[in-house]
């Protein structure tokens, strides 16, 4: 059986810490971002924990299925 690839967009977008949690973008960051208070933005600029319903599905793409 061969082995299974990695999501290359997937990889280009979230990264595993050291323990194995998932980092990934915040969202709300990218655009309408007149009416966000500078506090607000300079956050949104390091990324934040996947949410826990999206972690299966993230680890999926990249490659930690099980």
């Amino acid at each position: 059986m061969p082995k299974m690839k990695t999501h290359s967009g997937a990889k280009k977008r979230f990264r595993k810490t050291g323990k194995g949690k998932l980092l990934g973008r915040r969202a709300n960051s990218s655009h309408i971002l007149e009416k966000k208070s500078p506090k607000r933005k300079r956050r949104m600029s390091n990324p934040s924990e996947v949410a826990p319903a999206d972690v299966k599905s993230v680890r999926n793409l990249l490659g930690g299925g099980k």
